[in-house]
């Protein structure tokens, strides 16, 4: 049987993957509160997602305050796509 991809077979890992296959993009903000993590928490799993090229992150600063704005990539969707065939495969049978 394969294996379930360990970086997105992670509670806030997959929260924010899930949330950013329904929107074109998503703030850090958003993404907070939606998967009601902390600050620290969500940053470091956003940066794990980011290096694996799963989502792309950008700051934009033209209002008083930066924003890191989050959205899913091809291989991000691919991943997700991926993830979900796998994870029917172990439902065989019930």
């Amino acid at each position: 049987m394969k294996e379930l991809d360990p970086l997105l077979h992670s509670q806030l890992r997959l929260a924010v993957m899930s949330i950013l296959l329904s929107l074109e993009e998503a703030d850090f903000v958003y993404l907070k509160e939606k998967t009601e993590s902390t600050a620290g928490n969500l940053s470091v799993q956003l940066e794990n997602l980011s290096s694996a090229g799963y989502i792309s992150k950008r700051t934009d600063g033209s209002g008083p305050k930066p924003r890191t704005i989050c959205k899913m990539t091809d291989a991000g969707r691919e991943a997700m796509r991926e993830y979900v065939e796998t994870l029917k495969t172990y439902f065989n049978g019930l």
